[in-house]
């Protein structure tokens, strides 16, 4: 974990474009650098300013192999705390490679996924959390997740956990203290403040861990199923919500056999959208494979859209579906099909359900039903606090949790050896989360899904 190596990589996504980045970090980069760039002004690296840029050409022996520009890092004032350069070149494929050829042959090796940042961390410029987000900055498809992804790496979330473990190393210290003095029965942590220390730093966790299944939502997209009888609009309305034919629209009922999903962005948050095989009683067994989906994708999905309209012959079942559903998923009931008919005809979903009434086919009303999923979403309900959207975080945090709960209820019961075993415990899933405490494994882990090059 701590290899000196001289690492290079081309850090700018693959292919062809007009310029390219090669990144070098190491103990050499500038001598390995030296061995194929020519300044002008023959220039030596090492001994210029740090975050300049040297125009130069890049030589294999006496062939020009491009004109470059090289831009300097200095220890410890880089992204991975290490000397580094950074060679922008045209972005020819057959350059990127000879570059970073010319690299290696010269004492530089290739980097591994994520090896500048795991560098980054390891050399005290980013916490674990914050290297993660990193990777969640990268992949950020929406405004959420770009900001959830900022709001971490600024290290919103690591402040956090930094302010409880200051408190709970201070109770612990006490407690250890105790144990040094255990024959002459003194007590140094005081068990009202470290029950009312305790209480303080649930309240902390418990949002973190209740913003988890929106953190969550929001960098992987919310799932929204539409589902309703055969020919409501279904599929109308996916094709309408994604402003292309994604899906088919027929006359003939159970025309939708399967579910299919799309994605889009919503006022800066990821919704999943699924449109599903129309449900009714049918001696189809292909239709009812799609119908069986159907509920499954119900089952996992965050939002219904439950649509019907005016002609709909199955309003009975759409009322008991719905009031299933109530009870276990965020429900919209859509009543589709306004151009046709005035949608006054069933005002008894008013009273119990979210209502939107609308056309899919002219577009009508589309509106309220997006901000109506957007409020539902519940991304407006965290705006102002920090969400955590990693898994691992959330289990560290769960299982940090769990060891407060059993500290609380044996406070006075036990004596102050066990007790500290699981104030020490929660320091160590906290403290594990930002990297304070790590193993290769855990590092290995994280690491592995990043790109090469970052």
């Amino acid at each position: 974990m701590t290899n000196k190596d001289t690492i290079c990589a081309i850090a700018t996504a693959a292919g062809s474009g007009a310029i390219a980045i090669i990144r070098l970090s190491g103990e050499k980069a500038f001598e390995v650098t030296k061995q194929i760039f020519q300044p002008v002004g023959d220039k030596n690296l090492s001994l210029q300013k740090p975050n300049t840029i040297h125009f130069g050409t890049i030589l294999s022996g006496s062939e020009i192999i491009d004109e470059v520009l090289v831009s300097i890092y200095k220890s410890p004032h880089s992204y991975t705390g290490e000397d580094a350069v950074e060679i922008s070149c045209h972005g020819s494929i057959y350059i990127q490679q000879t570059i970073l050829q010319l690299l290696v042959e010269n004492g530089a090796r290739l980097a591994t996924a994520g090896e500048f940042t795991m560098r980054a961390f390891l050399n005290g410029k980013l916490d674990l959390a914050q290297a993660e987000a990193v990777a969640d900055l990268i992949s950020s498809s929406s405004e959420g997740e770009h900001k959830l992804a900022i709001q971490q790496m600024r290290g919103g979330f690591s402040e956090e956990l930094q302010k409880l473990r200051a408190q709970l190393l201070h109770i612990s210290s006490l407690m250890e203290l105790e144990l040094d003095f255990a024959e002459e029965d003194v007590e140094f942590a005081d068990r009202d403040k470290l029950r009312n220390l305790i209480y303080e730093i649930q309240g902390t966790i418990s949002p973190l861990l209740e913003s988890f299944k929106l953190g969550n939502a929001i960098k992987n997209g919310i799932p929204v199923a539409i589902i309703g009888e055969p020919n409501v609009g279904k599929s109308t309305l996916l094709n309408t919500l994604l402003n292309e034919e994604r899906a088919i629209v027929s006359d003939i009922p159970g025309t939708t056999r399967d579910s299919i999903e799309d994605s889009i962005s919503i006022e800066g948050t990821l919704f999943r959208f699924i449109d599903t095989a129309g449900i009714r009683q049918t001696d189809d067994s292909i239709e009812n494979l799609g119908i069986e989906r159907t509920y499954q994708v119900i089952d996992k999905a965050e939002i219904v859209i439950l649509i019907t309209e005016p002609e709909a012959g199955g309003i009975k079942l759409m009322l008991t579906i719905a009031e299933i559903l109530k009870k276990q998923k965020k429900l919209i009931v859509v009543f589709n099909k306004i151009d046709v008919q005035e949608a006054g005809f069933m005002q008894a979903f008013e009273n119990d359900y979210k209502t939107v009434y609308l056309s899919a086919k002219k577009q009508q009303n589309i509106e309220e039903l997006l901000e109506t999923l957007v409020e539902l979403s519940g991304q407006n309900k965290f705006s102002n606090n920090v969400i955590i959207s990693n898994i691992r975080h959330y289990e560290a945090l769960n299982h940090a949790n769990k060891a407060l709960k059993r500290a609380l209820n044996e406070l006075s019961l036990v004596p102050t050896d066990l007790l500290s075993v699981h104030i020490r415990e929660t320091l160590h899933y906290l403290g594990e989360i930002t990297g304070e405490i790590n193993t290769d494994e855990i590092l290995g882990n994280i690491f592995k899904n990043f790109c090469i090059g970052k």
